[in-house]
């Protein structure tokens, strides 16, 4: 079974040694620097830059159709043959989406709540952006169901960095 593996800026290097992933995915604020582990080729990595907010502030970027569309394809191009790790700056928001995006991009028959649900299972802190899910449920044609799936693990454990963990996505 493949697995991905969702951790914070902080645990980034260790996750991606631990791991021996070949592929990164860093889902964070366009100004913060993400220095690249050794070990991931520039190729293999997708640098999405955007603050973590569901609704439109001013001065912040806030996650676009665009980025959820970049994410989804730099998936699908995943070739499997390394993990692949997504992070962002806590653990928490954006890349628990981007884990769930993930997993319902490489399963696209599998029940959204039944993913979630293992998403919550794996990562008591998860609270995946909602607006990156919403593009993503858009974008993959799943009728809200995404949107649904997020909705029913609700609002994970209060945590400062969530802590590293993988989940199946095929």
């Amino acid at each position: 079974m493949t697995m991905l593996h969702v951790c914070s800026l902080s645990r980034l290097n260790e996750t991606v040694e631990r791991t021996g992933a070949t592929h990164m995915v860093s889902l964070i604020n366009a100004d913060t620097a993400v220095p690249r582990p050794p070990r991931i080729l520039p190729e293999r990595h997708l640098f999405l830059g955007f603050n973590d907010i569901v609704t439109p502030v001013e001065g912040l970027v806030p996650p676009g159709e665009a980025h959820v569309a970049d994410l989804i394809r730099f998936i699908r191009s995943w070739d499997r043959s390394g993990p692949l790790v997504i992070h962002c700056w806590a653990g928490i928001s954006r890349s628990t989406a981007g884990a769930f995006i993930a997993a319902c991009t490489l399963n696209p028959d599998a029940d959204e709540v039944a993913l979630a649900s293992e998403l919550r299972r794996r990562a008591p802190s998860a609270t995946p952006n909602a607006r990156l899910v919403a593009f993503a449920d858009k974008i993959l044609g799943r009728d809200g169901r995404m949107i649904d799936g997020v909705r029913a693990i609700g609002r994970g454990a209060d945590a400062f960095e969530g802590t590293p963990f993988e989940m199946p996505v095929g």
